[in-house]
């Protein structure tokens, strides 16, 4: 009978996958860049008090994911997880971000959600800020490193590699990392837009491009978008990745979003944020393709400090939500992000769902809804949320979802429970903790504030979580399949432990 059963499922499983593989949706996926799970308003009703009507439509046109995370509280780690469904503590990555003028972190021979795509006939395209990496090179052809091409110049006519053009997209328009880090210049493609002839400083001090204004980014990577949107074909399906660089510092909304917000420049760059959805979602409708256009908007982590979240509150206005921390911290407020999805054919309008997802599943899902099969050494951390879009439950092999902090330190979340093996936050976040314990055990169905640390009372629920995760490592997955390698073997998931 087990086996019949099990033949059942797998043949459920493969028509399920046809059924979904029929429509190959076009899918955009909308990366901001520090957005809080509390700065969009219908996620927040009561003290959300920015105004988010753009991502607001698309709740109530489409699904809610209120359980969903970044598999790190900080910029370059996650957008790792997000390409290639794998965790960034697998790599040589175990803490931090990457500058401007770091070397790629993800390897030449990883497939990625582009890829992926691309081999099911999709047109891939990125348009925004990158930052993993990329093979830049200074005038004598050594690679450049960290902030010293500040000093030692880049050679600015020589062809980028390991870029995303490299790692399965068609096209890519947009910078090589944050906002805040040069260089200051446009990418196409592999080659960049002209030369950095001046040094500019949107807090950081580097080369750039004369023409190069921070404060135009963000409407540019909206006007892109929509062009990229406007040329696609209903004959072709796309793959559009849209990594935003805001509400991340500086913040500088533009003059039409200057004041609009009543809640400082935060909250109105949140709204200029917000703007730039709609008009993506704007260009999907009035291309006819709405129907089978599946728009996922998320975010990259929590909310960061330099939000000023503490007067943020005092004017009713809850970044985070009810989650403790912020960004770079494994408390929730560091890593629970929003997660929309509108995709007409395939989710019921005004839906939700408290299924426990991780960024990292984007590859998974994107490989049940486009029929492909996964290679056994890639997406070795993701799920597919297939199944919840049609409000069905997810089933996987994969026990827990692992959060990463900014300095490195774990945390492991299955179902109702959390384990954060760190004393404290992990990240920038400084409290007293009220129990005193080396690590925390949360009940996350009814302390999903984190006040409660049950550690000392449930050591049994600690140990099992705690040889989940070592599983976890050791194995190189988190899933079903063969064993594969870490690229690194010095992953220490006790950095934060108090011995």
């Amino acid at each position: 009978m087990t086996h019949l059963k099990s033949i059942g499922l797998t043949l459920a499983c493969l028509i399920g996958s046809a059924a979904f593989a029929a429509e190959k949706p076009n899918i955009i996926y909308i990366l901001a860049d520090d957005l809080g799970y509390g700065d969009v308003q219908a996620l927040n009703p009561e003290h959300g008090k920015i105004p988010t009507p753009g991502m607001d439509r698309l709740a109530k046109e489409g699904m809610v994911f209120t359980d969903a995370h970044s598999s790190s509280s900080v910029c370059t780690p996650t957008r790792y997880g997000v390409l290639t469904g794998r965790y960034n503590w697998r790599t040589y990555k175990q803490s931090g971000v990457l500058f401007g003028f770091d070397q790629p972190l993800i390897a030449p021979d990883r497939l990625t959600v582009a890829g992926l795509l691309k081999k099911q006939g999709y047109n891939t395209a990125i348009v925004g800020k990158w930052h993993l990496g990329l093979g830049l090179v200074d005038p004598k052809g050594k690679p450049t490193r960290g902030q010293r091409a500040a000093v030692d110049g880049v050679d600015w006519s020589a062809r980028i590699t390991g870029g995303p053009v490299d790692l399965g997209f068609d096209s890519w328009y947009g910078i090589s990392a944050s906002l805040d880090m040069p260089p200051y210049i446009w990418i196409k493609d592999d080659q960049f837009v002209g030369k950095c002839t001046t040094t500019k400083a949107f807090h950081r001090k580097g080369p750039a491009h004369a023409d190069f204004e921070a404060i135009d980014v963000l409407d540019e990577i909206g006007n892109k978008s929509a062009q990229f949107i406007q040329t696609q074909s209903a004959d072709q399906p796309f793959f559009l990745y849209v990594p935003l660089t805001s509400p991340h510092a500086p913040i500088i909304p533009t003059d039409e979003w200057k004041g609009k917000s009543k809640l400082g420049l935060y909250g109105d760059f949140v709204m200029h944020t917000d703007a730039v959805v709609a008009r993506i979602t704007e260009a999907v409708d009035k291309a006819g393709l709405a129907e089978n256009t599946m728009i996922i908007v998320t975010s990259d982590n929590g909310c960061s400090k330099v939000a000023d979240i503490p007067a943020l509150k005092e004017m009713g206005h809850f970044p985070n939500g009810k989650y403790r921390g912020s960004k770079s911290d494994i408390w929730d407020g560091g890593h629970r992000v929003p997660f929309i999805v509108r995709w007409p054919a395939g989710v019921k309008a005004g839906s939700s769902s408290d299924e426990v997802i991780c960024l990292t599943d984007l590859m998974a899902t994107s490989a049940e809804l486009s029929g492909a099969t996964l290679p056994a050494n890639a997406g070795e951390d993701s799920v597919s949320f297939a199944p919840a879009l049609k409000g069905k439950p997810i089933e996987s092999a994969r026990k827990g979802v692992v959060h990463h902090s900014v300095s490195g330190q774990f945390a492991y979340r299955e179902g109702k429970w959390k384990l954060l093996l760190a004393k404290g936050s992990g990240g920038w976040t400084r409290e007293k903790m009220g129990v005193d314990a080396p690590m925390q055990l949360y009940n996350m169905e009814v302390d999903p504030e984190e006040q409660n640390n049950l550690y000392h009372s449930h050591p049994e629920i600690v140990e099992r979580l705690i040889t989940q995760l070592e599983s976890d490592v050791k194995r190189g997955r988190s899933t079903a399949g063969p064993d594969q390698k870490n690229d690194t073997g010095k992953i220490n998931i006790r950095r934060g432990v108090r011995q």
